[in-house]
């Protein structure tokens, strides 16, 4: 028994990391897409968006690998622990 609580921990804790790692990349793309867009229409240009969305997607890449760092260095003081 405690062999398959531990499985379905573990099962749930990668499914919640896996979810961190979407929202951590899509709230940035989605949040500076729609500033980009929202700058586009009241100023008329058509460059905003495009390069906001860069930004957004540069800075989703950098919370995903702070939080991949901090999921590693976790496991690494887990094992150490052991």
């Amino acid at each position: 028994m405690g062999k398959n609580k531990k499985y379905k921990r573990s099962v749930y804790q990668s499914l919640a990391v896996i979810t961190q790692f979407g929202i951590n990349m899509l709230v940035p793309i989605f949040l500076c897409s729609f500033a980009g867009l929202f700058l586009d229409r009241k100023l008329g240009t058509a460059f905003w968006f495009v390069l906001l969305f860069f930004v957004g997607a540069i800075s989703g890449f950098r919370n995903i690998f702070i939080l991949a760092r901090k999921i590693y260095e976790g496991d690494d003081k887990d094992e150490e622990q052991t």
